[in-house]
């Protein structure tokens, strides 16, 4: 089982960066795929960005492709999302979550452990 812990939400204007982290607990980071996912009011929950066991083949929703970057560091069991240019509708609560399956997974329910989320608000 692994705990995650995400941080790094905020405030920021449009056109303005933010970097997330989720910090995982438990020594087995590096067998999970790890993901981002957000959810804005009245909205279902989203998939970002997905991330594979070692750091390769990052993918991402279309929405976010150019502008948000995910990585990870599996020796601080941690993984991170760079946001830059944001836009109002970026706006949401956004969430890490682990995936013990081996593909990269875009679908909320293929996803085994989540955090408790970080608000991102993106002013116009």
């Amino acid at each position: 089982q692994v705990q995650l812990v995400e941080s790094g939400g905020g405030l920021v204007q449009a056109g303005g960066s933010l970097r997330l982290s989720c910090a995982a607990s438990g020594r087995t980071f590096s067998s999970y795929v790890m993901g981002w996912f957000r959810q804005a009011p009245g909205k279902e929950r989203e998939f970002v960005a997905a991330i594979s066991r070692q750091g390769l083949s990052p993918t991402y929703a279309d929405s976010v492709k150019g502008r948000f970057t995910i990585s990870r560091n599996n020796a601080r069991t941690t993984v991170y999302l760079q946001m830059n240019s944001l836009k109002p509708e970026d706006t949401a609560i956004y969430y890490c979550a682990a995936d013990r399956a081996f593909e990269l997974g875009s679908s909320v329910r293929e996803y085994d452990y989540w955090g408790q989320g970080t608000q991102v608000t993106v002013s116009s």
